[in-house]
Protein backbone atom coordinates (compact mmCIF):
# COMPACT_ATOMS: atom_id res chain seq x y z
CA UNK A 1 0.00 0.00 0.00
CA UNK A 2 0.76 3.74 -0.35
CA UNK A 3 1.19 5.47 3.28
CA UNK A 4 1.13 9.00 3.55
CA UNK A 5 1.21 10.85 6.92
CA UNK A 6 -1.15 14.76 7.40
CA UNK A 7 -1.64 16.83 9.99
CA UNK A 8 -5.20 16.89 8.95
CA UNK A 9 -7.39 14.33 7.51
CA UNK A 10 -10.61 16.35 6.61
CA UNK A 11 -9.81 17.98 3.09
CA UNK A 12 -7.68 14.88 2.02
CA UNK A 13 -10.34 12.57 2.46
CA UNK A 14 -12.66 14.74 0.88
CA UNK A 15 -10.22 14.86 -2.63
CA UNK A 16 -9.65 10.90 -2.27
CA UNK A 17 -13.65 9.73 -1.69
CA UNK A 18 -15.21 12.37 -4.04
CA UNK A 19 -12.33 13.86 -6.44
CA UNK A 20 -10.18 10.32 -6.77
CA UNK A 21 -13.36 7.96 -6.40
CA UNK A 22 -11.51 5.76 -3.56
CA UNK A 23 -13.46 4.40 -0.96
CA UNK A 24 -13.24 4.18 2.90
CA UNK A 25 -12.17 0.77 3.77
CA UNK A 26 -11.18 0.94 7.24
CA UNK A 27 -9.24 2.64 10.06
CA UNK A 28 -7.07 1.17 12.38
CA UNK A 29 -4.74 2.51 15.18
CA UNK A 30 -0.96 2.90 14.61
CA UNK A 31 2.01 4.11 17.58
CA UNK A 32 2.14 7.21 15.25
CA UNK A 33 -1.42 7.50 15.06
CA UNK A 34 -4.79 7.12 13.35
CA UNK A 35 -4.87 5.86 9.92
CA UNK A 36 -7.23 6.04 7.48
CA UNK A 37 -7.71 3.20 4.74
CA UNK A 38 -8.87 3.66 1.45
CA UNK A 39 -9.11 1.25 -1.51
CA UNK A 40 -9.31 1.85 -5.30
CA UNK A 41 -10.74 -0.08 -8.13
CA UNK A 42 -11.04 -4.01 -6.40
CA UNK A 43 -9.06 -2.96 -3.55
CA UNK A 44 -6.45 -5.46 -2.38
CA UNK A 45 -2.77 -3.85 -0.66
CA UNK A 46 -1.33 -3.09 -4.15
CA UNK A 47 -4.78 -0.64 -4.14
CA UNK A 48 -4.97 0.42 -1.37
CA UNK A 49 -3.58 4.41 0.31
CA UNK A 50 -3.21 4.42 4.01
CA UNK A 51 -3.23 8.30 5.38
CA UNK A 52 -2.02 8.63 8.90
CA UNK A 53 -2.96 11.41 11.04
CA UNK A 54 -0.53 13.02 13.01
CA UNK A 55 -1.44 16.34 14.14
CA UNK A 56 0.82 19.26 14.16
CA UNK A 57 3.11 17.58 11.57
CA UNK A 58 4.43 20.58 8.80
CA UNK A 59 3.26 20.90 5.62
CA UNK A 60 4.39 18.80 2.98
CA UNK A 61 7.56 19.96 1.50
CA UNK A 62 10.83 18.66 -1.05
CA UNK A 63 13.82 18.09 0.15
CA UNK A 64 16.64 15.43 1.85
CA UNK A 65 14.59 12.52 3.20
CA UNK A 66 10.94 13.66 1.87
CA UNK A 67 9.05 11.98 -0.77
CA UNK A 68 8.51 13.65 -4.08
CA UNK A 69 5.22 12.08 -5.14
CA UNK A 70 3.07 9.52 -5.11
CA UNK A 71 2.09 7.90 -8.16
CA UNK A 72 -1.33 6.69 -9.20
CA UNK A 73 -2.07 4.68 -12.70
CA UNK A 74 -4.06 5.69 -15.77
CA UNK A 75 -4.16 2.66 -17.97
CA UNK A 76 -4.21 5.17 -21.27
CA UNK A 77 -3.70 8.88 -22.65
CA UNK A 78 -8.08 8.82 -22.99
CA UNK A 79 -8.11 7.96 -19.00
CA UNK A 80 -5.31 11.04 -18.42
CA UNK A 81 -7.48 13.07 -20.58
CA UNK A 82 -10.72 12.28 -18.33
CA UNK A 83 -8.73 13.17 -14.79
CA UNK A 84 -7.20 16.51 -16.54
CA UNK A 85 -11.30 17.29 -17.09
CA UNK A 86 -12.01 16.27 -13.34
CA UNK A 87 -9.63 18.18 -11.70
CA UNK A 88 -10.93 21.40 -13.60
CA UNK A 89 -14.97 20.18 -12.77
CA UNK A 90 -13.56 20.28 -8.92
CA UNK A 91 -10.81 23.15 -9.42
CA UNK A 92 -8.13 21.84 -8.09
CA UNK A 93 -5.09 23.41 -9.74
CA UNK A 94 -2.58 20.96 -12.25
CA UNK A 95 0.37 20.71 -14.07
CA UNK A 96 -2.35 19.95 -16.84
CA UNK A 97 -0.80 16.43 -18.85
CA UNK A 98 2.73 16.86 -19.24
CA UNK A 99 4.68 14.60 -21.82
CA UNK A 100 7.32 12.50 -19.89
CA UNK A 101 8.36 10.10 -23.60
CA UNK A 102 7.83 6.72 -21.96
CA UNK A 103 4.57 7.79 -20.13
CA UNK A 104 2.22 11.10 -19.59
CA UNK A 105 1.59 12.34 -16.07
CA UNK A 106 -0.31 15.18 -14.88
CA UNK A 107 0.22 16.34 -11.24
CA UNK A 108 -1.66 17.82 -8.66
CA UNK A 109 -1.17 18.45 -4.99
CA UNK A 110 -3.68 17.25 -2.25
CA UNK A 111 -4.95 19.76 0.64
CA UNK A 112 -1.42 18.98 2.70
CA UNK A 113 0.83 19.83 -0.27
CA UNK A 114 1.57 16.48 -1.32
CA UNK A 115 2.75 15.85 -4.64
CA UNK A 116 0.23 13.33 -6.61
CA UNK A 117 0.82 11.86 -10.28
CA UNK A 118 -1.36 10.33 -12.62
CA UNK A 119 0.79 8.15 -15.21
CA UNK A 120 -0.53 6.88 -18.19
CA UNK A 121 0.84 3.02 -18.50
CA UNK A 122 2.12 3.77 -22.00
CA UNK A 123 3.78 4.33 -24.30
CA UNK A 124 6.19 2.29 -21.93
CA UNK A 125 9.90 1.49 -21.97
CA UNK A 126 9.64 -0.65 -24.62
CA UNK A 127 9.13 2.88 -26.82
CA UNK A 128 12.85 3.10 -28.16
CA UNK A 129 14.49 -0.16 -27.35
CA UNK A 130 13.11 -4.13 -27.61
CA UNK A 131 12.18 -5.71 -24.65
CA UNK A 132 14.78 -8.50 -25.22
CA UNK A 133 17.41 -5.99 -24.80
CA UNK A 134 15.43 -3.83 -22.17
CA UNK A 135 17.94 -2.27 -19.58
CA UNK A 136 21.37 -3.75 -20.59
CA UNK A 137 22.39 -0.04 -21.66
CA UNK A 138 21.07 3.43 -20.40
CA UNK A 139 18.46 4.77 -22.64
CA UNK A 140 17.26 8.11 -22.14
CA UNK A 141 13.83 9.77 -23.47
CA UNK A 142 14.66 12.78 -26.19
CA UNK A 143 14.84 15.49 -23.90
CA UNK A 144 17.72 14.15 -22.11
CA UNK A 145 20.05 13.27 -24.43
CA UNK A 146 21.74 16.12 -24.95
CA UNK A 147 22.84 15.89 -21.30
CA UNK A 148 23.95 12.14 -21.26
CA UNK A 149 27.37 13.04 -20.92
CA UNK A 150 26.26 14.23 -17.23
CA UNK A 151 24.07 11.58 -16.27
CA UNK A 152 26.11 9.13 -17.15
CA UNK A 153 29.24 10.63 -15.33
CA UNK A 154 27.09 10.75 -12.18
CA UNK A 155 26.09 7.20 -12.40
CA UNK A 156 27.46 4.79 -9.55
CA UNK A 157 28.50 1.17 -10.99
CA UNK A 158 26.04 -1.49 -10.58
CA UNK A 159 27.13 -4.42 -8.11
Amino acid sequence: PIVISVPDITNTEAVVTTVMNMRKARDYASPEGQVHVFEMGEGGPAAELHVLVQPGLAPARQGAGAVHHVAFRAPDQETLHQWTARLAEFRLPSSGEVERYYFRSLYFREPNGILFEIATDGPGFTADEPLETLGESLALPPFLEPKRASIEAGLKPLK
